[in-house]
């Protein structure tokens, strides 16, 4: 078997040549609304355990001790959990001594900012272990988490993976999938957000070979016929890693490759592109999805440098508030901080 790796590896570099030209000019106040001052608490990755920090980013408190955390960071509306993932490495060896392969593995846990609070940083709750499931997103009303899960992960010869949208109770329980053709599936629809009237965006891969670009669907529209959502994912092309304003007016996506990376909005219909970021000659945004603040009106997001930042939407103030290598995925809590 030959070995694979994640889909968004293959994409990153081929999106390089497919990415379609885009122009945008930034929000204009009228549309961006009254901006006050960031504020609340924003969870982060550094040093591969789950961290959180104030918004200007003081206060730094580790409240995981995972040594593994790997993607995508959601906290639970209370403020007080953040959901997460871990990752690992399945490998093997033919009886030939020529077949083999290696790929990552992933499931998804839930940390407590109480139990850091009284110093235990070793202590978190496992939701998946199917080695397929990664990147959670709370629900706005904290019923369900949204994923994304290999459902060939734990097939010991698979040629392979098969990416595919699904949910889950915040226990762990009542899986759901939303394409029930999933085994049939050449097209694999990764990496989504809920917002809170329930339209999913998510990035559409197709064959493996090549990004179909951001779709939205609401969620009762998911086994939409695939050539359906191929055209709407058509609109833009090339960008990844999307993520709902709590408000449901903006949706924040990141174009990271490297002739014009930065991130934007659009708006729910796809229609209006908007620049947020655009990071100096010679660096990047991570393919990570940028996380608004409680009131819509602010932004963090990670550098390829491994720096957090925020930036309001009409693409002012944009500020480092960590040091390169200082923290990735950064998720801003949606709870009012006691």
């Amino acid at each position: 078997m030959a070995s694979f790796r994640t889909a968004r590896v293959i994409l990153s570099l081929i999106g390089l040549l497919t990415i379609s030209s885009v122009s945008a000019q930034k929000l204009t106040p009228a549309l961006a609304g009254t901006i006050g001052q960031p504020s609340g608490r924003i969870a982060f990755i550094k040093e591969k355990g789950v961290w959180i920090m104030n918004a200007d980013g003081t206060g730094q408190m580790k409240v995981c001790d995972a040594t593994n955390a790997d993607g995508r960071l959601s906290w639970a509306p209370d403020g007080n959990r953040i959901a997460f993932t871990r990752s690992g490495t399945a490998s093997f060896q033919g009886p030939d001594g020529g077949s083999g392969g290696t790929h990552k593995i992933y499931d998804i846990f839930v940390a407590f900012i109480d139990s850091a609070k009284v110093g235990n940083t070793f202590f978190w709750n496992m939701l998946t272990s199917d080695v397929g499931s990664r990147d959670p997103e709370w629900s706005a009303d904290g019923s369900t988490i949204l994923f994304w899960k290999d459902m060939n992960a734990n097939y010991i010869n698979a040629t392979g993976p098969n990416y595919q949208v699904c949910t889950m109770t915040p226990d762990g329980k009542n899986f759901q999938m939303f394409r029930k053709d999933w085994q049939n599936m050449s097209e694999f629809l990764t990496y989504p957000s809920m917002s809170a009237t329930g339209l999913i965006a998510f990035e559409m891969i197709i064959d493996l070979k090549r990004q179909g670009g951001i779709a939205v669907l609401p969620k009762t529209d998911m086994m939409a016929p695939l050539a359906d959502i191929k055209a709407k994912a058509a609109k833009l092309k090339g960008f990844v890693a999307p993520a709902w304003s709590p408000d449901g007016k903006w949706l924040a996506i990141v174009r990271n490759d490297i002739s014009k990376p930065g991130i934007y909005l659009t708006t729910p219909d796809l229609s209006k592109l908007y620049l947020v970021y655009e990071p100096a000659a010679g660096a990047s945004v991570r393919a990570e999805a940028p996380s608004f603040s409680p009131d819509s009106k602010w932004l963090t997001f990670a550098t390829s440098d491994e720096a957090v930042w925020i930036c309001d939407i009409t693409g002012n103030q944009a500020k480092r508030i960590t040091s390169p290598g200082g923290g990735k995925t950064p998720a801003w809590s949606k709870a009012i901080k006691k």
